[in-house]
């Protein structure tokens, strides 16, 4: 089995990586957050000691944020297996452990939570498999419909169950907490018109689109007050199509990104497949750049970082020198962005972190799709 390398770097070049930062009322050690990444090691959903072990290790090797792997909101169809974590009912009991955790460590912690609409197969491993699964149009992918379009009482449900957990979270101790707007999920269906193709308040232009996401915001905000930092992710790819955008230009970004900031948002987490990308022609900002310059609020800048390729390339053996992290360095120092998600780096290394700060580059360790078998 092939594995990925991690990229070289120099001691005097990660000093911009472990500067302190304050997102709303929450201060951070350093710019270093573990990116969100699905597990499946919750048996019926409930987090067990070894998840929190898991997150523990994270925080005990210099990870200034972790956030969770997505963890589903109290919907019937929010999950696509039943071994992902919820954020409601048996599963908060675990996530507490979770909690109690990371902060006897020293490590801050935000829960990202989720619901995968249309991504869940109701013939797969799921909960309540005699249902539908919700999504704007009934589509899972542009042009083939598969379920119903969601009833505008559904979608009030989702509303309040991502208002639900936000409170869940500051109740249980978490010091943020993040909405998945991402990937082809079910936020994220309603930004896309490649599957929201409904004609009501919730469909249309890219702000209608946007509705359900500005009421999800507003919702929380209600729950949990001005001072608890809610942060977004959102991509311009899906899962469905890796050359979809939302926005073509930055007119149209900025358009898109002005009503989150209304409604709330603290923080945008920009999700790139390589981070290293400009983000539309004439500049050589990234996602999160563009989204900093717009909005003027905090980013996290994502994608393929520490790693020798692409996270969906580098299972083929591809490989760029692009994600060397002196260039991800280079871009921190000059502030196009302010914090900086690891992902599988983090997922097979618990230590990347503190060895990158120690100087120990000989002493980390590759990425293989083995690591996804277990919770190092």
């Amino acid at each position: 089995m092939e594995t990925i390398a991690p990229t070289p770097v120099h001691p005097a070049d990660v000093a911009a990586l472990f500067r302190p930062f304050s997102l709303n009322h929450l201060t951070l050690p350093n710019r270093i957050v573990m990116a969100p990444m699905t597990r499946q090691k919750s048996p019926e959903s409930v987090p067990g000691p070894d998840v929190a072990a898991y997150y523990r290790r994270r925080a005990e090797n210099e990870v200034g944020l972790i956030i969770t792997e997505g963890t589903t909101v109290d919907h019937p169809v929010s999950s696509m297996d039943v071994n992902v974590p919820n954020f409601f009912g048996d599963a908060l009991t675990g996530w507490r452990r979770v909690v109690e955790e990371v902060h006897a460590a020293g490590g801050k912690i935000a829960p990202q939570l989720w619901h995968v609409g249309s991504a869940r197969n109701p013939k797969g491993n799921v909960h309540n498999a005699h249902l539908g699964s919700a999504s704007p149009s009934g589509l899972v992918k542009p042009g083939k419909r598969v379920f119903e379009s969601m009833e505008e009482s559904d979608i009030k449900l989702v509303v309040r169950a991502f208002a639900d957990g936000a409170r869940n979270a500051r109740e249980l101790g978490f010091d943020a907490v993040e909405i998945h707007g991402a990937h082809g999920y079910l936020v994220d269906q309603f930004f896309w018109s490649g599957l929201n193709e409904r004609t009501d308040t919730y469909g249309g232009d890219l702000e209608g689109r946007s509705r359900l996401a500005v009421e999800i915001v507003e919702a929380m905000r209600r729950e949990v007050g001005p001072d608890y930092p809610v942060i977004l992710r959102f991509s311009q790819w899906k899962l469905q199509d890796y050359d979809a955008k939302l926005a073509q230009t930055a007119d149209e970004l900025q358009a898109f990104l002005q009503p989150l900031v209304r409604a709330g948002v603290d923080a945008f987490h920009c999700s790139q497949r390589r981070f290293w990308q400009p983000e539309f022609e004439g500049s050589d900002l990234n996602l999160a750049g563009w989204v900093k310059k717009l909005t003027g609020k905090p980013t996290i800048s994502v994608g393929s970082v520490g790693l020798s390729g692409d996270f969906i390339a580098g299972f083929a053996g591809e490989s760029s020198e692009n994600a060397r992290l002196d260039g991800l360095i280079e871009r921190l120092e000059r502030d196009e962005f302010d914090l900086v998600a690891i992902g599988r780096a983090l997922l097979v290394d618990p230590a990347w972190a503190r060895k990158i700060h120690e100087g120990r580059y000989d002493e980390l360790q590759p990425f293989s799709k083995e690591a996804l078998a277990t919770l190092s």
